[in-house]
């Protein structure tokens, strides 16, 4: 019994004080953000109860269907680009037959230490319309397809997704061929003597056992692509009118340009519910068995 109770004192001090950070820090703050929600508050002023006449003015509201639209395209590009992407890469960085391979792992992984700020002024610099790399490119190549993509009502927000998805590719790259690195190194050698290629090799044994860090991959890509804001805000401040607008650039306007912090806490709410929503259904849908090899 006392050795029950050392491992239980044991267990209490090494987890009680993350418990009491995260509620203090992440907990308490959302209650608070649920709570303001359903007052009219200027930020200063005594609140007014309004019930839900801001949620209902949110559902009124063009920006947020938009910012709705904007942050499921978003969380796509980031889905495909950095876990479609990241796998291949992964896969390919994983063959010893690659030279080179601690070099390319580190150049993938230098957008990811850079600033956002600095991320996303190089890359207004390619998007630039005259005279910017992207047009230069299509020019060189013969192709009439100049295009202002960061002003466009249809490209704004796919190129703005495309630089965050660029910026932060390494962090699931180097998930993903950690896990593949995890792999016994038999199971591909049987497949090797059964006469499996390299790619059917790693479609029958590689992915499926990745199905616990594409759960893990899926969570960040999906709560990163909802909850984006600082790339926008540098490259295109929302704009042009409200084209490349999310939640949270949706919930910045109303609380700090319009003052009216009850209105920006239920569009925070509604990130909330919708990061928790995905989470919910990708722990439910990805990975339901464990793995074991």
């Amino acid at each position: 019994m006392s050795e029950k109770w050392k491992n239980k004192v044991a267990l209490l001090v090494f987890t009680v004080p993350t418990l009491l950070f995260f509620t203090i820090i992440v907990f308490i703050p959302i209650l608070q953000t649920f709570q303001k929600s359903f007052f009219d508050w200027d930020g200063l002023s005594t609140p007014v109860f309004i019930g839900f006449d801001n949620y209902l003015r949110l559902f009124d509201d063009p920006d947020f269907w938009v910012s709705l639209k904007n942050g499921l395209i978003f969380a796509f590009v980031l889905v495909v680009y950095q876990i479609g992407l990241g796998t291949i890469l992964a896969i390919v960085l994983s063959s010893k037959a690659v030279r080179g391979r601690k070099w390319f792992k580190t150049t993938f992984f230098i957008p990811v230490v850079l600033s956002g700020v600095v991320v996303s002024q190089l890359w207004i610099a390619i998007y630039n319309p005259e005279g910017g790399l992207l047009n230069s490119i299509f020019a060189a190549l013969g192709m009439d397809y100049q295009q202002a993509w960061l002003s466009g009502e249809h490209t704004s927000i796919w190129a703005i997704a495309f630089t965050n998805a660029w910026q932060n590719m390494g962090i699931l790259l180097v998930l993903i061929y950690t896990a593949i690195k995890s792999i016994p190194e038999h199971l591909y050698e049987a497949a090797l003597i059964d006469g499996s290629s390299f790619w059917h090799t790693h479609r029958k044994i590689t992915i499926p056992l990745l199905s616990e860090t594409y759960k893990f991959g899926l969570i960040i890509a999906i709560t990163g692509g909802l909850n984006a804001f600082q790339n926008m805000f540098v490259m295109t401040n929302g704009g042009p009118g409200n084209i490349s607008y999310t939640f949270t650039f949706m919930m910045y306007k109303a609380a700090f340009r319009s003052n009216e912090y009850g209105y920006g806490s239920a569009a925070a709410a509604i990130l909330v519910i919708e990061c928790l929503l995905f989470t919910i259904l990708i722990n439910k849908f990805v990975a339901r068995e464990k793995i074991s090899y």
